[in-house]
């Protein structure tokens, strides 16, 4: 059995439309390496700690393909993007081992 791999994102975006940019860029990265985000935005409430108004959270095979996305070339482009208009805390996280 092999744990899934996960991003869980915290982000601040300060350019929407360049936002939108870098997701156009990111998603098929996501998707090459199998990723598949369950969440995405959406309403929350920062009960402890500190907090950001959109919170992602990318699924993946396993905790290697999640790095390796991340590190990937095509994701390291996609990143540039997202640090001109936006601020983030992103940590990639293994998951249990799934039946």
């Amino acid at each position: 059995m092999t744990a899934k791999g996960y991003w869980i994102c915290r982000v601040q975006v300060h350019d929407d439309e360049g936002y939108a940019e870098y997701v156009a860029a990111a998603n098929p990265v996501y998707s090459a390496h199998g990723g598949t985000p369950i969440v995405r935005g959406g309403q929350y409430e920062g009960v402890e700690g500190s907090s950001r108004p959109r919170n992602v959270v990318i699924e993946f095979p396993s905790y290697r393909a999640a790095l390796d996305c991340y590190n990937s070339p095509e994701y390291v482009a996609a990143r540039a993007i997202r640090q001109r208009v936006a601020e983030a805390d992103i940590v990639v996280v293994e998951g249990p081992e799934s039946s």
